[in-house]
């Protein structure tokens, strides 16, 4: 098994600018562009961590807070929250900025990515375990595993009567 290594060790901070080719008529950047983004800064952070080859496997929820507009400066940053065998969870949060006008940067957005990493062949490798440190940290690493496994009931990978984090979360009966 890797060595564990701090949650702070994958932190990412990447920035970007959108362009008029980033935009829809309205002027507001385009929601694949935004999510793409999202991507890559979340899998530098990932590979951060593995010091692998990562792939996505999958996302959670995005919702669009605020409107990014044409000409703001757009920031993401990234941590790995949790790593289980392969798979690593990675929070992102979004904020944008309008420079000229002298704006203070706005959350936009935040999402969990999961990535698993892999070898040579593309088959899963095992991953380094977290170490939290911060109370945000230490957070992020308790529910991480309720979140894995709310992903895992969805995708019909797990029984919902198997995922026991869930059932303590909501009580026994469901309720």
């Amino acid at each position: 098994m890797p060595l564990p290594k701090k949650a702070s060790e994958s932190h990412t901070i990447m920035t970007e600018m959108v362009l008029p080719n980033d935009t829809n008529t309205l002027n507001n950047l385009m929601g694949g562009r935004l999510l793409h983004w999202m991507d890559i800064c979340a899998a530098i952070t990932a590979q951060k961590h593995a010091h692998r080859t990562v792939v996505t496997a999958s996302v959670d929820n995005v919702s669009f807070a605020e409107p990014i507009k044409l000409g703001n400066i757009v920031t993401f940053e990234a941590q790995v929250t949790r790593a289980f065998t392969s798979s690593m969870e990675v929070h992102i949060k979004v904020s944008a900025q309008n420079l000229s006008a002298g704006e203070a940067a706005v959350h936009t957005n935040s999402a969990f990515y999961t990535f698993v990493a892999v070898d040579q062949s593309g088959r899963p490798i095992e991953v380094a375990p977290v170490i939290a440190e911060t109370e945000e940290e230490k957070s992020f690493f308790q529910s991480a595993l309720r979140r894995r496994q709310l992903r895992l009931v969805l995708a019909g990978r797990m029984k919902p009567a198997d995922a026991t984090e869930l059932k303590a979360l909501f009580g026994e009966s469901g309720e």
